[in-house]
């Protein structure tokens, strides 16, 4: 078989799926619901746009960026239905890397992967960063002091040393991941719903404030301004993905991760657009200062209100509810990496599940690790982009995935058929190069160079280890 064969060769859609649960001494447990999944895809999105970003992008489009959140969303959609077809027709934890492996081949699959890498761990370590200034604003506003700058900034940042802050959630959350999926699902239920409380307590709250004139001129800064404020708020939709990695562990998975997907970004749709029309319109857009404070919610809330007990109670809904950010995302990323380690292309050690928590117990704390020295040292507004390239990027691929499995596979079993196609996963592909195009040129190199690592880390071990090259040797 020449090389060029090799690298895309696929895996069979019905060997992927009869390899599913099965790991390294032991088994994962299938034990998440429809609405558990659905509060996964929902925890992993809802919070990292309107608590993190959303002060950064209204300077970018003004009270447009309403309509920024509504084109990122768009954008979304159309791979989120990609994603509900694929996720019914091979319901596996591997999420697009798997996708990719059973419709563009094995080279093509690993650049996914790869990719999934930088949106998972970059995105936890992101939410992360934010995660300290809300802790700052609840410590002053309850108990009037506030942790030194040194330990709640990342080097770079006034004042920053390390972030320690950020590592704190990091590990907190690798402790109860490994407890195992059903109790992480139980407490993410429980942070997404103090979430949604949270943010409609803000919107309450702000629209009491209301003013139409904070909304002329509507856009500022015209198309180009949308356009860049979508691509950078598209980070806030990452995650509606997030219940495609637990393929393995949900009990239906065939009905319930495409209804999961699809729920979880209407629901996380519907409220951002809701809080950041509450918030443009209680405050003028001049008053976001481009590059200000990451807690720009409490600061919205307390200026609307004109107290400070508001934002108190948005900075305590953040501190809690970003932990189901951390959380969730963090257990995406280790079973993605658990279905690349079963198929030979990284060690072996991160399939071992532990036969007493069914959990990858090294997996997760590998990751851990690597989160948490990337939450502690790296500054937000870089992370938020890094995340948001890699992201569109697998997302192309698996809008592609579904026009290549439709042609090549039309016989398979489908839970979910993507509507209107082929139109949707082409418009979804062609979307996703839009919004990358968006991205500052740095992000772009920065991109190149992890993919350059990529390419160099299958070669070296990838390549060799593959179990799918070793059957044609």
């Amino acid at each position: 078989m020449t090389l060029a064969r090799r690298l895309l060769r696929t895996k069979p859609t019905e060997r992927i799926v009869a390899e599913g649960g099965h790991g390294e001494g032991g088994e994962l447990r299938r034990t998440m619901s429809l609405w558990q999944l659905t509060l996964f895809s929902v925890g992993a999105t809802l919070g990292t746009g309107i608590f993190v970003i959303l002060g950064q992008a209204v300077p970018k489009a003004g009270p447009a960026v309403v309509l920024a959140f509504v084109l990122a969303a768009v954008t979304a959609l159309f791979s989120a239905l990609s994603y509900a077809e694929l996720a019914g027709t091979i319901p596996v934890s591997g999420s697009s890397y798997s996708y990719a492996y059973a419709t563009l081949g094995e080279l093509v699959a690993w650049v996914c992967g790869w990719c999934l890498m930088l949106e998972y761990a970059v995105s936890v370590a992101a939410v992360a960063v934010g995660w300290g200034e809300y802790l700052n604003a609840f410590l002053r506003a309850v108990f009037g002091f506030a942790l030194p700058d040194a330990i709640t900034r990342s080097p770079g940042q006034d004042g920053g040393v390390i972030n320690v802050a950020a590592v704190v959630i990091v590990l907190l959350a690798t402790w109860l991941l490994l407890y195992g999926a059903s109790e992480s699902a139980k407490a993410n239920a429980f942070f997404v719903l103090i979430k949604i409380a949270v943010l409609l307590f803000f919107c309450a709250v702000t629209f009491t404030a209301f003013r139409s004139g904070n909304l002329a001129p509507f856009a500022p800064m015209g198309v180009a301004g949308i356009t860049a404020a979508a691509s950078q708020v598209f980070f806030s939709y990452i995650g509606f993905d997030a219940a495609s990695t637990a393929g393995e562990e949900a009990k239906n998975p065939k009905r319930d991760l495409p209804l999961a997907i699809i729920l979880s970004l209407a629901i996380v749709t519907a409220v951002y657009v809701l809080v950041a029309l509450a918030a443009v319109g209680a405050m003028p857009y001049t008053s976001f200062e481009a590059g200000g404070t990451e807690a720009s919610l409490a600061h919205v809330a307390d200026l609307a209100a004109g107290a400070t007990w508001p934002g108190l109670i948005v900075s305590f809904g953040a501190v809690v509810a970003i932990a189901s950010v951390v959380l969730t995302v963090m257990y995406g990323q280790t079973r993605i990496l658990f279905a690349m380690s079963r198929d030979g292309l990284i060690p072996r050690v991160f399939q071992r599940v532990d036969p007493r928590r069914q959990v990858p117990v090294a997996n997760t704390l590998i990751v851990a690790a690597f989160v948490s020295v990337l939450a502690g040292l790296v500054p937000l507004g870089q992370l938020a982009e890094a995340t948001s390239i890699g992201t569109l990027f697998a997302f192309a691929i698996v809008n592609v995935g579904v026009l290549v499995l439709r042609y090549r596979s039309p016989e398979l079993p489908r839970s979910f058929r993507t509507p209107l196609f082929p139109a949707t996963p082409v418009l979804g592909a062609v979307l996703c190069v839009v919004v990358m195009a968006g991205l500052a040129g740095v992000t772009w190199l920065a991109f190149g160079l992890w993919m350059l690592a990529g390419l160099i880390c299958y070669f070296l071990y990838g390549y060799g280890h593959s179990r799918l090259n070793a059957e044609v040797e």
